[in-house]
């Protein structure tokens, strides 16, 4: 402080006088200062990061309670001696599920006060464990309001002190006895949950083929500290909520693919009634065998005639998808997607699809709502169609809610403790350079490129209604969903007619950008992290999603070295016969970056009942010589700040520049 000049003191009055209102004395400035330096020198919080979750509800709310595996381990060093891997594993099965775990417990322990007894001391030192990185008034603020207090003063004495442990038994014994118990268990393993993750980071695709997005969404709405690198499938909903036509069709598309209903009829409650009333009078007498759903669905989930009424309303919503979107084509030319207009090719008469000089079978002919003197113009019936679900996107309100968060929370990118999160890429020219992109007659690229796709993101939902701007942005949704230079999609297409109509593997092929193959080398990795702002070195990485590792092939999910980390292992179901697992987390905490491999969860019945937890292999990916503490975060650099400018306050009061208030 000895240092701090009166000219600089002068130069920040007004902001120090401001300062000064949360801070009006010596005494106030110097006890912050102190608390500050203090959680400086506390160890890192530990971040979570998933990717690809694809509405596996069930899947995510699991890692979540047991933290990858972290929960487990931590019950196993605190008890490594003291209880039977059978014990072990009942606590852990009671911290991830209390209410339901109770319940069975209750039905089968003969002496419950006793276990009660056993039990709460247990946790209590489980919570003792995952608190210790974190300030008292961090903790304190996590806290359940009806417990808190009881819990300051477990967690904070000593049960080695023999006259403490007497007041610890007294405590546990009262909570026992005024028949509070239960609540206090599900409060105590709540808390071990939230202090197990401190922060939680979401590398893209909340949504579609899995039957849950929704229920991701409520956790994540409520879910103490997360972002969201958005993924082309969310930018796809969130497309769909700003009021684009052809994003809504895509949303049915892909629910009626893989089977699920459930995220837009019981999560949003969008009106389906109308396309399956639509579908049924239109393809009553086609069997529309291309359309069957994708998933497995021999256990009963859905019967015979709803999977035939999914299969013609999946049909019924493809026709209607490639029509709205040729509309946008026309709109947009700049768009350069002209050469995705394929129903004007298809030759009616003789059931070919003829493209570049060659004739290919068409696998299903039959379109009763395509005229081929105007294939791409919607029949009255598909345009009142359109209308009914659009008005029903529009009203939803659970959507609006989910889409609120995924905007406030959610972003293009993030550069957070030196490492740079995107879903799927930065386009890349063959030679490594940044490819440039042509958005409304200007070129962005990089870095610059991901700040504007971000920004006309929300010009789409937040936009001022009827003016060119918003309409625009609104259309270029459909863009990022599917368009060549898109950094959320970055493939030479979308192959959507080839594979339904076609099926032949040369049409089919989509190609990926050159990022796909350059993301490989350090070289680009380093290029791109400091193009974001990321200083290269040991501890700088590049965090994916998007494209599936397919481990049965024998693919790593890190590459460049260790510089780039491709994290989407097949959380969705639909990808686990190509991954062979289900599932990535990375974890990065105190000691080093742990990669987290899953395999399939059976259910979260068989979790509760059975105690089967996911099976998970923790590979080291880098380790930390010296534990890394909050000064050497992002976090730390702001309270770094924050002290300097109290160090300047303390010298403004001491020099008389400003005064002292009671």
């Amino acid at each position: 402080m000895g240092n701090i000049s009166p000219e600089s003191i002068v130069g920040d009055l007004r902001y120090l006088q401001l300062l000064s209102r949360s801070f009006p004395t010596i005494a106030d400035a110097s006890t912050e200062i102190i608390n500050l330096e203090a959680i400086l020198n506390l160890p890192k919080g530990t971040e979570h990061f998933l990717t690809d979750i694809h509405g596996e509800y069930e899947a995510f709310q699991h890692v979540l309670k047991n933290g990858s595996g972290a929960v487990k381990r931590k019950v196993n060093e605190i008890f490594a001696h003291t209880l039977r891997e059978s014990e072990k594993k009942e606590l852990c099965t009671l911290i991830y599920y209390p209410e339901e775990k109770l319940q069975l417990v209750k039905a089968g322990e003969r002496d419950l006060d006793d276990w009660y007894q056993i039990t709460l001391n247990q946790l209590v030192k489980v919570c003792q464990n995952v608190s210790s990185k974190y300030t008292r008034s961090k903790v304190r603020k996590a806290l359940p309001q009806e417990f808190s207090y009881i819990i300051q003063e477990l967690l904070h004495e000593s049960s080695v002190d023999p006259n403490k442990q007497a007041y610890i038994n007294v405590i546990i014994s009262t909570i026992i006895s005024t028949g509070r118990a239960d609540d206090f268990i599900v409060a105590m393993c709540n808390l071990i949950q939230r202090l197990t993750i401190d922060s939680l980071h979401i590398v893209g695709d909340i949504y579609d083929r899995g039957p849950g997005a929704h229920i991701i969404m409520d956790t994540l709405c409520d879910y103490h500290n997360f972002d969201i690198q958005w993924g082309n499938h969310d930018i796809l909903w969130m497309g769909a909520a700003s009021g684009n036509d052809a994003c809504i069709a895509n949303v049915i598309r892909l629910s009626m693919r893989y089977g699920n209903l459930a995220t837009l009829e019981d999560g949003y409650g969008i009106n389906l009634l109308p396309l399956a009333t639509f579908a049924m009078d239109t393809y009553g007498d086609d069997p529309c065998e291309v359309f069957a759903p994708k998933m497995d669905f021999s256990d009963g989930q859905h019967n015979e005639k709803t999977l035939r009424l999914i299969t013609q309303m999946h049909k019924a919503i493809t026709i209607i998808q490639l029509k709205l979107e040729a509309a946008i084509i026309d709109r947009r030319p700049e768009f350069g997607m002209g050469g995705r207009k394929l129903l004007h090719q298809i030759d009616f008469g003789r059931g070919v699809f003829v493209y570049e000089g060659r004739e290919y079978p068409l696998r299903d002919a039959r379109f009763p709502t395509v005229d081929p003197a105007h294939p791409y113009r919607l029949t009255e019936e598909e345009q009142e169609l359109v209308d009914k679900i659009h008005a029903s996107f529009m009203n939803s309100e659970k959507l609006k809610k989910h889409m609120r968060c995924l905007y406030t929370y959610g972003g293009m990118y993030l550069v957070c403790n030196s490492n740079l999160l995107y879903h799927a890429s930065v386009p890349l020219n063959a030679d490594g350079s940044f490819k440039h992109v042509a958005i409304n007659g200007k070129e962005y690229w990089g870095h610059k490129l991901l700040q504007k796709t971000d920004q006309l993101i929300r010009a789409a939902y937040f936009g001022e209604e009827g003016t060119p701007q918003k309409a625009f942005a609104v259309d270029y949704m459909w863009y990022l969903w599917c368009g060549p230079d898109a950094p959320s999609f970055d493939k030479d297409k979308m192959a959507t007619f080839e594979r339904y109509f076609v099926g032949q593997p040369e049409l089919c092929k989509e190609t990926k950008g050159y990022y796909y193959t350059l993301r490989n080398e350090a070289e680009t990795c380093d290029r791109i992290l400091l193009e974001f702002g990321v200083q290269p070195g040991p501890h700088s990485h590049i965090i994916n999603g998007h494209v599936p590792v397919k481990t049965l092939k024998g693919e790593k999910p890190v590459k460049a070295g260790g510089k780039l980390l491709v994290i989407d292992g097949g959380f969705s179901k639909a990808y686990q016969p190509e991954t062979g697992i289900a599932g990535y987390t990375l974890v990065y905490h105190s000691h080093g970056l742990q990669l987290v491999q899953h395999e399939p969860f059976q259910s979260r019945q068989k979790a509760i009942e059975e105690g089967l937890d996911i099976k998970s292999t923790t590979f080291l990916v880098e380790f930390n010589s010296q534990r890394m503490m909050v000064k050497d975060t992002d976090k730390g650099a702001e309270l770094i700040t924050q002290i300097a400018d109290l160090e300047k306050l303390l010298a403004a009061y001491r020099m008389g520049f400003i005064k002292e208030k009671s």
